[in-house]
């Protein structure tokens, strides 16, 4: 069976793979991507941040990094489909500009439309905090608690047309306490996300 997924090219120390990171907060996880990036020498490079909101706090790191780093919201209109699809066009036409060959979601919180993710199949990576397939979506720690599990954990995952549901690449495991509240498990989860991440990027990027 053909693989449905367009894999980027092999980056190389000389020339290293141009990434996006998309955003949607704080940006923890691009501050563990880009400070991994600069510890080692490594075969991509951010080029590119995008938050999909004005205020999100992790665009500071733009500046600190010397990365160009954007804001570009949802347009206004009264059309809620219409107004996704102009959003996302303005994204893809960005990562164009940008020469991005890949882009990496790190706490971007829009689903994205199939007609994006079909421009970056195979090049468009996604960290969730969960073990996919249980708890997909926007409250994996909330649902992971309300099921009384005793372990939890992160995927990285190729996106798809779905909602969580592309191609697992790799996943990490954590334990689930007693006395755990939303947010103690997701402090717990991401420190186990921005040593994963990295390392998966690692090997995606130099195995093309």
């Amino acid at each position: 069976m053909n693989d449905p997924y367009v894999r980027p090219r092999q980056g190389t120390l000389e020339d290293p793979l141009r990434i996006a990171v998309l955003i949607s907060g704080g940006g923890s996880g691009l501050f563990a991507l880009v400070t991994h990036q600069l510890s080692i020498p490594s075969c991509y490079a951010t080029k590119l941040i995008i938050s999909d909101r004005r205020d999100a706090k992790g665009l500071i790191f733009g500046s600190e990094f010397e990365i160009p780093a954007i804001a570009i919201e949802l347009p206004t209109t009264n059309d809620t489909h219409q107004r996704r699809l102009f959003h996302e066009e303005l994204i893809h036409q960005k990562l164009l500009e940008s020469q991005i060959e890949l882009v990496v979601l790190s706490g971007y919180m829009r689903i994205l439309t199939p007609s994006f993710v079909k421009k970056w199949k195979g090049r468009l990576i996604n960290i969730h905090p969960s073990l996919l397939p249980k708890y997909p979506g926007a409250h994996a720690h909330r649902d992971a608690l309300a099921d009384d599990a005793k372990i939890t954990g992160c995927t990285v995952h190729l996106v798809d047309e779905g909602v969580d549901t592309g191609k697992i690449l790799a996943q990490s495991e954590v334990p689930i306490l007693e006395g755990d509240t939303i947010e103690v498990l997701q402090n717990r989860v991401k420190k186990v996300e921005h040593k994963l991440y990295p390392k998966v990027l690692d090997k995606y990027c130099t195995t093309g």
